[in-house]
């Protein structure tokens, strides 16, 4: 068998990258989409997608570019951009290498998350007037996310670490794809169920895109947080991301570790907190104690009490004259009647 018919996987890659160059039609290209998985980065390139409905195609843009871009691209927002396509020979994958870009108006997501946060807003469900404040010792805790992943993992070895007296109790839920809505607030439902058995809940999932986040900005997820007779905590993506679920939540959390730490207190802390207090109430007693000690002392080393005699020296001098003054009127009487 001749060994020289075979391509190495690097002379395919260069053979195609040519055959791109070559195409007079991916010199230039005027593309239309939605902005998906994107992420500002500061003084570097831009790495995103867009997608339309049917398809998503990645994109770079380079940094020499994206500085001369003169609005803010946002998620979901869709947009025109000019550009070239080509193959990123180490992978073998084609992208898209965009040159400039313009916004072509909100994409659909986008507009639909505006319309409804400005429909919510307007009934009240994200004012603060109706955030609850977080218990402080919970004895139960009920998280809805899903079974697998690290969020869960996270929120438990965190409280556990803090508060170990806590008891968390997961409803696993799907948290991303067409069904994702239905099955958190089906988990919420049986949560809500149980009346008064939790202090707090929890409700979150990791970072993604607009798509993937999206169950948490459905209408009938963002109404169920708010009727829960719970407090409840939102840790929906990264720290960047803002879902409804966080707007109408009564706190949002960064991070499932830092949603595990509003929910819990940390025992170390409040049994240092109890020590600060015994010892200031000891000192507090024994200040106390030497002040009364002080005040018997100068009672036992008075006056009075060397000498108690004096109490009633002066009415026995008065007792005396009494006594004196009725002797002498006593004897004036007898003499007077003989």
């Amino acid at each position: 068998m001749a060994e020289n018919k075979y391509l190495t996987v690097t002379d395919l890659n260069y053979y195609i990258t040519q055959k791109f160059k070559n195409d007079p039609y991916l010199h230039k290209v005027f593309l239309q989409g939605e902005l998906s998985n994107f992420r500002y980065r500061r003084n570097s390139h831009q790495y995103f997608s867009l997608k339309d409905e049917k398809s998503k195609i990645n994109v770079v843009m380079f940094r020499s570019y994206f500085d001369k871009v003169k609005f803010k691209p946002e998620e979901g927002m869709k947009v025109y951009v000019t550009g070239y396509v080509s193959v990123y020979g180490p992978q073998g994958s084609y992208q898209f290498y965009a040159e400039n870009m313009e916004p072509a108006g909100l994409g659909a997501l986008y507009e639909q998350l505006k319309q409804l946060q400005a429909k919510l807003a307007k009934e009240g469900l994200f004012n603060q007037d109706h955030k609850r404040r977080l218990p402080r010792f919970p004895d139960r805790i009920a998280v809805v996310t899903s079974a697998s992943g690290a969020v869960i993992h996270d929120i438990m070895v965190t409280a556990n670490r803090r508060f170990p007296h806590a008891e968390i109790d997961l409803y696993p839920a799907q948290v991303q794809g067409d069904t994702a809505a239905d099955s958190l607030v089906r988990a919420m439902h049986q949560i809500a169920e149980q009346g008064d058995k939790y202090d707090v809940m929890i409700i979150g999932r990791g970072g993604g895109s607009l798509e993937d986040l999206w169950p948490f900005n459905e209408e009938e997820v963002v109404r169920q947080i708010y009727a829960m007779p719970m407090p409840v905590i939102s840790s929906v993506g990264h720290e960047t991301d803002t879902t409804l679920c966080d707007l109408v939540a009564d706190a949002r959390a960064a991070t499932p570790t830092a949603a595990a730490e509003y929910a819990t207190p940390n025992l170390d802390d409040e049994l240092a907190c109890i020590q600060q207090l015994r010892s200031r109430l000891f000192s507090s007693m024994q200040a106390i104690i030497r002040e009364k000690r002080d005040r018997l002392n100068r009672v036992k080393n008075s006056v009075i009490m060397r000498e108690p005699t004096r109490l009633y020296d002066q009415q026995i001098e008065t007792v005396d004259r009494l006594k004196d003054s009725l002797h002498n009127s006593m004897q004036n009487m007898v003499d007077h009647s003989k």
